[in-house]
């Protein structure tokens, strides 16, 4: 081989590997995301999402999110679901409070795919804040702040998108902080 071809082959390659990587998933709670699995396929993978994973199980919405979507998922981490007393959290995984679990559970869930340039465009063509409807029918209010998406539940409670635009192969994965909880 020349060495114009050569270098052109290495080229080739260095601009392949760059495209490929740029469309890698981020690492999730220590776990490679793919982005040809479902939402649940991915998740369960996750350290940072066991209790999600252990609620969305209880909750019966296993199939649902294993379905063909496409889904926004805002996933609270395991750091997350701390903020709820341990009380509360093994109340809420009772049979008996399926469908309160199944509620607020789904009030992360969108029943689209939204990246977070399409959430930040559609913050800023609203004036700040753009108003999200999800599946358990709650209305999540999105926000900036600085360059981080921020989401607000009917309680005024606020979550910040801490690893976004994790893609799925029925949506996509936004990692929030807090859990957002229906209007109380």
């Amino acid at each position: 081989m020349t060495r114009t071809k050569t270098l052109l082959a290495a080229t080739a390659m260095i601009v392949a590997g760059a495209a490929h990587a740029q469309m890698q998933n981020p690492l999730v709670g220590g776990a490679e995301m793919f982005a040809d699995r479902t939402i649940v396929e991915n998740a369960v993978n996750s350290a940072d999402h066991e209790t999600l994973v252990a609620a969305v199980q209880q909750a019966g919405l296993v199939d649902t999110l294993n379905g063909e979507g496409p889904f926004t998922v805002f996933a609270p981490t395991d750091a997350a679901f701390d903020n709820i007393s341990d009380d509360s959290l093994a109340a809420l995984m009772m049979d008996r409070n399926k469908a309160q679990l199944a509620q607020i559970l789904t009030c992360h869930v969108v029943a689209t795919s939204a990246m977070s340039d399409a959430i930040a465009g559609m913050i800023a063509d609203d004036g700040g804040m753009h108003a999200i409807p999800t599946v358990g029918g709650c209305t999540l209010q999105a926000k900036m702040v600085g360059n981080a998406i921020v989401l607000v539940d009917e309680n005024g409670r606020e979550a910040e998108v801490t690893i976004a635009d994790v893609r799925q192969s029925n949506g996509v994965i936004h990692v929030i902080d807090r859990v957002l909880l229906p209007r109380q």
